[in-house]
């Protein structure tokens, strides 16, 4: 039996099969990137990722799908990176729009699914169709604006969970499960993680984060646990989970050197924030990524 058949077999969820045959039916992956691809130019803010970005921000409200994105996108000649979100149980994107609007601001495309149970990631991924629709539609605000080569998957508890699930679309080039549910299979992943966990959180504990990260040993996967952090730590604007949410997302999506820098390499900007995170762990593949070059 082939190595992928049995991973996928080895799922002790009902999502963790779903999700694995999905997988399996999936165009092959290609090889996981050390570095992140190039994008066009944005503005860079330095290392300040917890502030609002440059961009003024709009909010679209759809049946499916609330957009939040640039007021001005495509100012500069700039395309924007998609990101596409998933909520926690029970809530909708306005519970983080905060956070939404300031990605948002930093020059992405967010794409949150208008559901309250995203845990299988569809509403998600059809966000990225109907951004590609919209980017081809020359009458659309979006028309020529969306960085189709540049997308991430990212969500809260039970959204966390569909951000991995997500992940297994092979448009997606990375994910942030912020404190995810337990109904993902990291093995049917294999774009860079970032995982987010709460010291303090009751509701999903950090050593079920940590399990995810653990499983996570096929790509680069970093862990971050944010010191004194609950399970709704992360609602409304992000809060200790914002800069670095940004952060992971500049670098992979954006190519921003400033980010990478926060992220990998010896003494890394987070690396040495104990501050901010009582655990911080980076796996052997993640080690393997250069430091800024700038």
């Amino acid at each position: 039996m082939p190595g992928s058949i049995r991973r996928t077999l080895r799922g002790l969820t009902v999502a963790g099969l779903l999700t694995g045959l999905t997988a399996l039916a999936a165009p092959t992956a290609p090889a996981v990137p050390t570095t992140a691809l190039p994008t066009a130019s944005v503005a860079s803010v330095g290392t300040d990722f917890g502030s609002a970005g440059p961009y003024a921000v709009t909010v679209d409200i759809d049946l499916v799908h609330t957009f939040y994105y640039p007021s001005d996108m495509g100012r500069s000649g700039e395309r924007h990176p998609v990101v596409i979100w998933g909520n926690g149980t029970g809530a909708v994107p306005g519970v983080y729009s905060g956070l939404l609007r300031h990605l948002a601001s930093h020059g992405f495309i967010v794409a949150a699914a208008n559901t309250p149970t995203s845990n299988f990631a569809i509403t998600m991924r059809a966000g990225i169709d109907v951004l590609e629709r919209r980017n081809a539609d020359s009458g659309s605000v979006f028309h020529g604006n969306v960085d189709l080569d540049h997308i991430g998957s990212a969500g809260h508890s039970q959204g966390g969970a569909a951000a991995l699930n997500a992940a297994i679309d092979p448009r997606v080039d990375t994910a942030v499960p912020i404190q995810p549910g337990p109904l993902a299979d990291a093995d049917n992943m294999d774009e860079p993680v970032f995982y987010l966990a709460g010291e303090d959180d009751l509701i999903v504990w950090p050593v079920l984060v940590k399990a995810f990260y653990n499983d996570s040993d096929h790509v680069p996967a970093v862990y971050g646990e944010v010191r004194g952090a609950g399970h709704l730590s992360s609602i409304g604007d992000g809060g200790a989970f914002r800069a670095p949410v940004t952060a992971w997302l500049r670098y992979w999506l954006m190519g921003d050197e400033n980010a990478r820098g926060m992220f990998f390499g010896p003494g890394c900007g987070y690396c040495v924030d104990s501050a901010l995170w009582s655990d911080w762990r980076r796996n052997a593949r993640a080690e393997q990524i250069p430091g800024s070059v700038n």
